[in-house]
């Protein structure tokens, strides 16, 4: 029964949140909503859910408030002030910040709440729009157990791997890890294509036969036809890749972690961007590789 589920209330419906909004109520859950394009809201309602014309008109009555936004400074202006969140949940409210953000914004975050009796976990996810479309995104959790215990239902509508990493700020360290990962592993990919290419190798049989043994990975195999087609329209783009790569270089150095091959990608990234692909998918390094390479892009 509807009426058994908490009420939910999502803040920010982009690439990530609105299909992943759109699965909770498919599961059954009572969906209100608030973005700022309105476009968005009227998507929402679509698909069954309630827009509210405020982050605190949208808060007010929530069980579970969830957040996805691009980046910690977008969390805090939704959480803070007269106007936000902590200011406008109910005591007892369960706040899951799905954002990727530096693990000290939800540290800082999940000390500010709890002064109002609100719970907070920190829950980034990793698996792009097709992972949030197709509900098996991977969910990497910081926060008490009891919180994960009870958002545990609502997390297995949205994705298929869900682990509890630690105290409230590791899901957000284990999301910077997982976004070093995938970066390097594009890079990697992307060589290998220009190399094939430049070798007259027919490249779609290549891909193939490299899927299938050991340098085949979830990357290669979401990101096949991107290469393929240069179909570089956005499912993560460059420029919230750039964000997160910042976010594990200032977390390894402050932790004393050496990533050189890390930084050199956060550099390639950074240098996309500098040529205007901020908007593109991430797998479009394959256009810095190609301009390195002797193409004029």
């Amino acid at each position: 029964m509807r009426s058994s589920l908490p009420k939910v209330t999502w803040i920010g419906l982009g690439i990530m949140g609105s299909p992943m909004s759109e699965n909770l109520i498919k599961a059954g859950y009572d969906v209100t909503g608030h973005t700022l394009e309105q476009d968005k809201l009227d998507r929402l309602r679509a698909a069954g859910g309630t827009a509210a014309a405020s982050v605190a008109e949208a808060v007010r009555d929530a069980d579970v408030v969830i957040t996805m936004v691009p980046a910690s400074p977008q969390v805090e202006a939704v959480a803070y002030g007269p106007d936000g969140i902590l200011e406008n949940a109910r005591a007892g409210t369960l706040l899951i910040d799905m954002s990727s953000i530096t693990p000290q914004t939800s540290i800082d975050l999940a000390r500010a709440a709890k002064d109002k009796g609100i719970r907070v976990l920190d829950a980034p996810v990793s698996g792009g729009e097709a992972g949030a479309v197709e509900a098996v995104l991977s969910i990497m959790v910081g926060g008490e157990q009891a919180d994960f215990d009870e958002a545990q239902p609502l997390f297995e509508a949205l994705g298929t791997t869900v682990v509890l990493c630690g105290p409230h700020g590791s899901g957000q360290t284990v999301k910077a890890a997982n976004q070093l990962i995938v970066a390097v592993n594009i890079q990697a990919c992307a060589e290998a294509v220009v190399f094939l290419e430049k070798s007259g190798v027919n490249l779609g049989a290549a891909l193939d036969v490299l899927s299938g043994g050991l340098a085949g990975s979830t990357v290669l195999t979401r990101k096949k036809d991107n290469f393929l087609n240069r179909d570089f329209k956005p499912g993560f783009r460059i420029d919230l890749h750039h964000k997160d790569m910042g976010i594990v270089t200032d977390a390894a150095r402050t932790v004393g972690a050496a990533l050189p091959v890390g930084a050199v990608v956060a550099q390639l990234v950074a240098s996309l961007r500098a040529q205007g692909d901020g908007g593109l998918d991430h797998s479009a390094l394959l256009r810095t590789v190609e301009r390195l390479s002797g193409a004029r892009l």
